[in-house]
C-alpha cells in the first residue's frame, strides 16, 4: 500500500489537477485506504490547489465516499420505499441482532460496519443490501443469517479479502 501522499500525487497525474479532478481522486483514495481521513482530504485539497472545505463537502455529499474508519465489510441497506415496504425493518432488525451493532456503527473486531443508502437500483427484487461491492437481493432475515455467517466464516479462515 502506497503512503498517502504518493497515492494522491499519482491519482492527480492520472485525473489532472483541477476541479473537475476531484471526485476520481476521492474514489482513488477511498479504494486503498478504504475511507477518507482528514489528512487525505488536507492533502488532496493542497495538490489540487483547492480550499479544504470543498474537498470536505464532496467527500460528504456522496454516501459511498467514507469519511471516517469502516469495518473490513461496509454493509449499505437500501432505505427507500419499496425495499420499505418489503421488510427492509425485519432485514434491519436481523442484522443488528447477529452483529450487535446500529446503523453508522462498527463491530468491535471492525469486521462489520452497518450503514443506510438510497436507492441501489434493485426495487424489482427488494430489499436489498451491498456488503463491499457484492449486491444481494431478495433478503429475508433467514438469508441475512446465512450471508452473514459466510463472512464471518472467511474471516475465521484467515481469509484477508472479503469481497
Amino acid at each position: 500500500m502506497k503512503p498517502i501522499i504518493e497515492l494522491i500525487k499519482e491519482l492527480a497525474d492520472k485525473h489532472g489537477r483541477n476541479r473537475h479532478s476531484l471526485l476520481p481522486i476521492l474514489q482513488g483514495v477511498v479504494e486503498q485506504e478504504r475511507y477518507l481521513s482528514e489528512y487525505s482530504m488536507i492533502e488532496i485539497a493542497r495538490e489540487l490547489d483547492i480550499p479544504a472545505t470543498e474537498v470536505y463537502g464532496t467527500a460528504t455529499f456522496y454516501t459511498f465516499l467514507d469519511y471516517k474508519k469502516m469495518g473490513r465489510n461496509i454493509i449499505r441497506v437500501c432505505k427507500t420505499i419499496t425495499c420499505s415496504m418489503k421488510g427492509e425493518k425485519q432485514i434491519m432488525l436481523a442484522i443488528e441482532d447477529m452483529l450487535k451493532i446500529k446503523i453508522g456503527e462498527t463491530t468491535q473486531d471492525g469486521l462489520f460496519s452497518l450503514l443506510q443508502t438510497n436507492c441501489l437500483g434493485l426495487c424489482h427484487k427488494a430489499p436489498a443490501m451491498l456488503i463491499n461491492n457484492e449486491v444481494y437481493t431478495d433478503l429475508t432475515p433467514e438469508k441475512i443469517r446465512e450471508i452473514l455467517t459466510m463472512y464471518m466464516n472467511r474471516k475465521d479462515e484467515g481469509e484477508n479479502n472479503v469481497n
